[in-house]
Formats: structure tokens, C-alpha cells, sequence
């Protein structure tokens, strides 16, 4: 029985502790620049993301995963902004596996939940927070997606082999939210073993453990190339966000 399930069963107000992991080590190669602190309209890329986090009140502490080189510049940008919930910036690694696992080593043991989310999702809502970390504390593991749009082929040397089923496909997003023995135990187990992961849900997958789909949107982009920050900053002022 999940927890939100026992807490129901009980008739009791929901409590939940979560510690979000932002990953944030990454070389931003295709951006072509450092874009971790990249103004959008002003304001941090960074710290856009930190808002969304610090806001929710399922979110206990925050715990990011840099560059050493960006140690020193990351803290003070958290100071000056006053964000409360921000505990550590440590160092990542070389991997997304090695960089979680940096913050996760450092998370409250206590903590019920983990929710990890790419640095470079500036647009997630409070919504879309609140909403994966409930259906993980239900589930234990759980991720927003978004439906593909576009038909997706599998081609190899240039030629189409097979056209996939588009309505079986979904793009998975962050916040990847799970409990916090699961994800900690499966993404040791991953670099252990020497794989390589594009996502989190992928090394709780590789134990056999579901992952339960939640509503994403098509605005919680991942900001990789210029023209993801054109469309980012359009999103905001759209939004009433710039």
C-alpha cells in the first residue's frame, strides 16, 4: 500500500517529504554557451527552475549537482535570490547517473520521496510538480509525458526499417519522482554495472518496477539549443512571465 493510500485509508491531512535533485553538470556543448546562468528575460535559467522547486510544499530541501567550476557561482546566485531550501551545491559528475547520484548521497536519509529535475527545465509548473510527486507517493515511481506528435520510424543506415505506433509513444520529462530506497538502490546498481542511462526511470525500469505516467506539457521543454530559448522565452511572456 502506497503512502498518499494509507494516509486515505486513515482519514489522515497528506504529509509527504520530497528532496529534489537538480542534475546540472552537463557542458551545454550544443548551446553553445554556459547556460546553466543564461538570462531568460533577466532571469537565470537556473534560478527559473529553483522557483518552481522552492515553491512546492511537498519540497523539503534541494540539493544540486554542478560543475566545480560553477560551485561557487551557483551558491551565490541561491544566496542572493534567498532561496530557504536550497541545502547543498556539490559537485556532479561525468554522467546524469553520477551527477544524481552526487545529490542523492547527500539527500536527508529520511526523506520519503526523490524528485529529479534537469536544470535546464525552466518552464515546469507547480502543477505538474505536485501532481508526479502525489502519484509517486502512491505508486513509487512515477514521471509526466506528453504524447509524440510527429510519426517516429526505426532506420538503420540511413533506411527505414519499421514505423513505430504512435499512440504507444509518449516523451517522458522531469520531475522523475520516486522513493527514495528505489531510485537510490537502482541508479547504484546501474553505475555498478556500468550503464549508460539517458533518464532515471530507466534504472528502476531495469529492476522491473512500473513507472506510472502523469500529465506533462508540451511547455515543459528541455532547453538544448538556441532555439529552445527563443520558444522558452516566448512561453513566458505568453505566460505573463517575462
Amino acid at each position: 500500500m502506497g503512502f498518499f493510500e494509507k494516509l486515505r485509508k486513515n482519514g489522515q491531512r497528506l504529509m509527504v517529504s520530497c528532496s529534489a535533485i537538480v542534475p546540472a553538470a552537463g557542458s551545454a556543448v550544443r548551446m553553445g554557451q554556459d547556460k546553466l546562468l543564461m538570462p531568460l528575460h533577466d532571469v537565470p535559467m537556473l534560478l527559473r527552475t529553483l522557483w518552481t522547486l522552492e515553491g512546492c510544499g511537498y519540497v523539503t530541501e534541494i540539493i544540486i549537482a554542478t560543475r566545480e567550476d560553477l560551485i561557487v557561482p551557483v551558491g551565490q546566485l541561491c544566496r542572493d535570490a534567498g532561496l530557504q531550501k536550497v541545502r547543498k551545491v556539490v559537485v556532479g559528475g561525468e554522467s546524469r547517473t553520477a551527477s544524481v547520484l552526487a545529490g542523492l548521497r547527500e539527500a536527508d536519509p529520511t526523506t520519503q520521496l526523490v524528485a529529479i529535475h534537469d536544470a535546464d527545465r525552466p518552464l515546469l509548473t507547480a502543477e505538474i510538480l505536485g501532481k508526479t510527486i502525489r502519484r509517486a507517493a502512491e505508486r513509487g515511481a512515477a514521471a509526466p509525458a506528453v504524447p509524440v506528435k510527429d510519426t517516429i520510424k526505426r532506420a538503420a543506415d540511413g533506411m527505414v526499417e519499421t514505423t513505430l505506433d504512435r499512440s504507444e509513444l509518449f516523451a517522458i520529462q522531469t520531475p522523475q519522482v520516486f522513493e527514495h530506497g528505489l531510485i537510490l538502490g537502482a541508479l547504484e546498481k546501474a553505475e555498478a554495472e556500468g550503464i549508460a542511462l539517458t533518464d532515471d526511470c530507466a534504472a528502476v525500469e531495469r529492476l522491473g518496477m512500473p513507472v506510472c505516467l502523469t500529465e506533462g506539457s508540451y511547455e515543459n521543454i528541455k532547453l538544448t539549443t538556441p532555439e529552445d530559448v527563443l520558444v522558452a522565452e516566448a512561453i513566458l511572456e505568453r505566460r505573463g512571465e517575462a
